[in-house]
C-alpha cells in the first residue's frame, strides 16, 4: 500500500484560531542524527499560501528542521524522528508514505545553486520526467511555464539547449527553482537561497518569493534579518543554549517577532545583540 496524498489544491484541514489553515503542522517534533539530538520538542505550523521565516543563529538546528519537513535529511545518514509532521492532516512518517511522491509535493531549493551538469531545459524538465511520461508539446509547455513562474523565461528562452553551468549564480539558483516549481509542488523550502547572491539577484529571489505565494507555501531559512521581514507573514525564532539544544523559542506573525517579540532571547536576535 502507497500513502496518497490529496492532489486538490484545496486540501482540507482544521484550519487554527487565528483563520489560516496549515499546510504542515509540526507536534512535539525532536530530531537525531545517530545519537545526537539537533532538534527539540518542536511544535508549530506553516500556514497554507504564506511565507514562514525561520531565523537564529548559526547550529541552532533550522536547516535541520527545514529537511525534517521533507524527510530530505534522511539522505544525509541514519536519523531518528519523534512527534509527527502532518502535511495537510497526514503524518509524513507514517511507514506508508511514498518519499518520491512527498518530495515532489514538497519541494526543496538549497543553500547553493546545484544545476546538473546538462541543459537548461533538462534541468527543469528533469523531474518531471521521472514522475510521468508526458508528450514533447506537453513537457515543452511545463518548461516555458516554470521558468517564467521563476522570472528567468525572458532570459534564457533563447538559449535552452545551452548548458545550466553557463548561468550566472542567480540565474542558476532561479533555474533550480523552476527545476523544483516543474514538477508542481504545493509547498517550497528555501535554506538559504540568497547567501551566495548579489544584492541584485537576492533581490530578484525575493520578489519571487512574494510571487510565488500566491500559488504556494513557502517555508525558507534565513540569517538575514531584513530579508525575513520583507519575504514572510510569519517568523519562527529557534536558539540552543548549553544545556538545550535546537529549541523553539517564539513563533509568530513577523510584525509580533520584529516589534513586539515577548521573549527577550528573541528580542535580543532580532535587534542584533547576538547571533
Amino acid at each position: 500500500m502507497q500513502f496518497s496524498f490529496h492532489d486538490s489544491a484545496t486540501d482540507p484541514s482544521s484550519p487554527t484560531a487565528s483563520g489560516m489553515t496549515p499546510a504542515l503542522r509540526v507536534k512535539d517534533l525532536a530530531f537525531y542524527y545517530g545519537s545526537q539530538k539537533a532538534i527539540e520538542s518542536v511544535s508549530m505550523d506553516i500556514y497554507q499560501g504564506q511565507v514562514t521565516a525561520i531565523i537564529g543563529p548559526s547550529g541552532c538546528g533550522k536547516s535541520t528542521f527545514l529537511k525534517a519537513l521533507n524527510r530530505i535529511s534522511e539522505l544525509e545518514g541514519t536519523v531518528r524522528v519523534e512527534g509527527q509532521v502532518e502535511f495537510f492532516g497526514q503524518n509524513i512518517y507514517s511507514r506508508q508514505v511514498n518519499l518520491n511522491r512527498l518530495r515532489r509535493q514538497i519541494g526543496m531549493v538549497f543553500q547553493k545553486p546545484n544545476p546538473f551538469p546538462i541543459s537548461i531545459y533538462d534541468n527543469v524538465a528533469y523531474g518531471v520526467r521521472v514522475y510521468s511520461r508526458p508528450s514533447r508539446s506537453s513537457l515543452d509547455e511545463t518548461v516555458e511555464s516554470a521558468l517564467k513562474s521563476a522570472a528567468l523565461w525572458s532570459e534564457v528562452k533563447d538559449n535552452l539547449n545551452k548548458s545550466a553551468l553557463g548561468l550566472s549564480g542567480g540565474q542558476q539558483q532561479r533555474l533550480c527553482i523552476a527545476r523544483a516549481l516543474a514538477v508542481k509542488p504545493k509547498i517550497l523550502l528555501m535554506d538559504e537561497p540568497c547567501s551566495a547572491l548579489d544584492p541584485i539577484a537576492t533581490m530578484k529571489i525575493e520578489e519571487l518569493i512574494d510571487h510565488l505565494r500566491q500559488e504556494l507555501t513557502i517555508a525558507i531559512v534565513t540569517h538575514n534579518m531584513q530579508q525575513a521581514s520583507r519575504v514572510s507573514q510569519y517568523t519562527a525564532f529557534f536558539s540552543t543554549d548549553e544545556s538545550r539544544i535546537g529549541q523553539l523559542i517564539e513563533f509568530g506573525s513577523t510584525a509580533q517577532i520584529f516589534m513586539e517579540a515577548s521573549q527577550p532571547r528573541t528580542r535580543d536576535y532580532v535587534e542584533g545583540r547576538f547571533g
